[in-house]
């Protein structure tokens, strides 16, 4: 298997001196920044697999640099803050972001994210075989071997959470999958009532899919109970 890189982006040097040694024994190759416009100028260099990205950085913060990031790129990211409260983690996971996690952290929970989410990335760009990896849904496509998704043949950009809530949802045409269920399944944790992130994603989706995210023509709303795509 080919080495995985890894961005690390943080003002801190403590921090990075202290997750280079983590990685690094498991056999990542890393590269460093200091803040957002380091970031964005490794990104033109470099081929990156994963980007962890510090939130309060000096110059560009973590929540502009990944949404300029976003603009190009959809290799997973993982945020870090200082701040735990549920609102910095939606402005987070809402700047495309596909976890968060809160400073003062364990380094191993943080290896297991980036395992995860690596796993995930790596299975969803896999190259394109034949047509029985498509899901149609009227004139949406989606590859689920190449993590493509076309509205209309054009290509649209999704973050690999977005894209795995998306698949979920096609693959089960016509089921009502509850916000629980939906976390559960592809975020592979248990669920907490005052957890948001799920409808957060459920509305970048449609703000890239939908002609009218207000008026949804893929991703219904079953109140009281979830979302399905007919």
């Amino acid at each position: 298997m080919a080495q995985s890189t890894i961005l690390l982006v943080d003002d801190e040097k403590e921090i990075i001196d202290m997750l280079e040694i983590y990685l690094k024994n498991e056999g990542y190759r890393l590269l460093r920044a200091s803040d957002g416009e380091q970031a964005l100028q490794v990104l033109h260099k470099e081929e990156v697999d994963l980007i962890v990205l510090d939130i309060m950085m000096p110059k560009m913060g973590g929540i502009e640099a990944c949404l300029k990031i976003r603009e190009q790129k959809n290799m997973p990211i993982i945020m870090l803050s200082a701040k735990s409260q549920d609102m910095d983690k939606i402005w987070g996971l809402s700047s495309g972001a596909d976890d968060y996690l809160s400073k003062p952290f364990n380094p191993l929970e943080l290896i297991a994210r980036i395992k995860s989410q690596l796993r995930r990335y790596t299975s969803l760009n896999v190259p394109r075989t034949n047509k029985d990896h498509e899901l149609e849904v009227d004139e949406l496509t989606i590859n689920t071997l190449t993590y493509e998704v076309k509205l209309q043949g054009r290509e649209v950009k999704l973050t690999p959470r977005e894209f795995a809530i998306l698949e979920l949802l096609a693959r089960n045409r016509g089921t009502v999958w509850s916000i629980e269920k939906i976390y559960e399944a592809v975020w592979k944790e248990t669920f907490f009532d005052s957890d948001n992130t799920v409808m957060v994603h459920i509305r970048k989706i449609r703000e890239k899919i939908e002609q009218n995210p207000r008026k949804p023509k893929f991703i219904k709303t079953v109140w009281g109970v979830g979302y399905k795509v007919d």
